[in-house]
Order: C-alpha cells, then sequence, then structure tokens
C-alpha cells in the first residue's frame, strides 16, 4: 500500500506544478521538476524504494534557492550533497469499508472559484500570500476534489483536497477551523471518499493522532530534505 501512497501523492504534487504552469515529470525511480516548484511542494519525490540521490538531484534544478526533496521511504541521506533534514513523517491507511460517525457537518466539493477563495483564505488563516497557492485550474482537474465543511452558520469550520489515483485516494492539506475537532475534519473528508476506494496520506506530530483515531494505520516512514545553499 505504500508504494500507492507515494504514487498518489506524487501525482497530486505534479497537479499542483500544473495548475501553476510548472509541469514536472514521471520517471522510472522519481517524480522531478526542474522549475522551483510552489510554496511547500517539493521538487523531487521518490517513487521507489531503490531510488539514488542522482535520481532525484539530476533532475531538479538547484541554482535557484529551496530546493526540496520527499525522500518517500526515508532511505536516502542527502547531508553530503548540502541538504538538510526538513522534517519526518509517516504515511498513513485506512481500509475501505470502515463504518464512520455522522458529520458534524455538511460536507461538499467546492465547485466555484469564489468558493475555492473563501476555502483557501480558511486554510491559510487570512493569509494571502499562502491562499494564492490554490487557484482555479485545479476545480478543472478530474482526479482532485476540494472539500469543505460548513457549520450551521455557513461558515468553513474545515477541510481537505481528496487526489483520486485509481486504487486510492489521497488525502492532504487538512485543515480545522479554531474550535473544530480535528478528528471530525478527517470523519467529513472520509465520508466524501469513494465506496470501496482505500485513503492515503502522511501526517507528522500532533497532526499524527487525529488521523490515527478514525481508522488510519502508519505504513511506513518519510523525510522532507531542503537545500542549504552550501
Amino acid at each position: 500500500m505504500i508504494t500507492e501512497a507515494v504514487r498518489n501523492n506524487a501525482e497530486w504534487c505534479e497537479t499542483m506544478c500544473r495548475a501553476h504552469g510548472r509541469p514536472g515529470a514521471f520517471g522510472p525511480r522519481t517524480w522531478t521538476s526542474g522549475r522551483r516548484t510552489p510554496p511547500y511542494y517539493p521538487d523531487a519525490v521518490t517513487l521507489t524504494a531503490d531510488a539514488s540521490v542522482r535520481d532525484v538531484l539530476d533532475g531538479i534544478d538547484r541554482d535557484t534557492p529551496g530546493a526540496s526533496v520527499k525522500d518517500s521511504f526515508a532511505r536516502l541521506d542527502l547531508a553530503d550533497e548540502g541538504f538538510r533534514l526538513l522534517f519526518e513523517a509517516r504515511w498513513i491507511h485506512r481500509p475501505a469499508g470502515l463504518p464512520l460517525p455522522p458529520p458534524i457537518a455538511s460536507w461538499r466539493p467546492v465547485r466555484a472559484p469564489e468558493e475555492l477563495a473563501a476555502w483557501a483564505a480558511a486554510w491559510s488563516g487570512d493569509a494571502p500570500d499562502e491562499a494564492a497557492l490554490f487557484r482555479p485550474e485545479l476545480l478543472a482537474d478530474p482526479a482532485t476534489r476540494v472539500v469543505a465543511g460548513y457549520g450551521t452558520d455557513g461558515r468553513i469550520v474545515g477541510g481537505a483536497v481528496l487526489s483520486d489515483s485509481g486504487p486510492v485516494t489521497g488525502l492532504s492539506n487538512l485543515f480545522a477551523a479554531e474550535g473544530t475537532d480535528p478528528a471530525d475534519v478527517w470523519t467529513g473528508c472520509l465520508g466524501l471518499v469513494d465506496d470501496g476506494v482505500p485513503a492515503v496520506g502522511y501526517e507528522s506530530g500532533d497532526d499524527l493522532a487525529p488521523a490515527l483515531s478514525v481508522g488510519f494505520e502508519e505504513i511506513g516512514p518519510l523525510r522532507v530534505w531542503l537545500d542549504t545553499g552550501a
């Protein structure tokens, strides 16, 4: 299942980069972008456990500061190449068919640009530069669903991105508004995953526990490396 989770996440990275006019390329062992990717998105993702340092670095731009690498199997050591370990996380998987409690909000996909703008503002905490990451082009991608939960007052209480890749659906960019239990957001998002399809993603730190509380299990480690420019 970890291979499906990795591929799903790489496809979501490609979708985000394509929405910004910066498509990457899939190879046999890596996905890479020859141009600097949007904020928070890696310049390379390893797709197989045997991906090498050269598989990763030969496909990315290191002349522009800030290159990052998602080491999906936590196998690479990029310290000698001038990178530092940015963070570690765990891939997670939730089997299809597990029961869910009723959602506490009204959950539905975001379909219009103005709805996406409101979602992005909620996701970013009203930070315009970060909200601009989510462009209307994402709404035209058939494999991507931006979803939001709305309270009785119409306020967005949480949201996420669902990325469909055939065998699995990935959940990313999940957020909970102040006063909303993150586990309730996971529940609401999972209610929009197609029946019979497992859910995958990755989390770290305090964000991992709410996912595990709704039926996800840890399936492997990952690391993200950042180029120090040294």
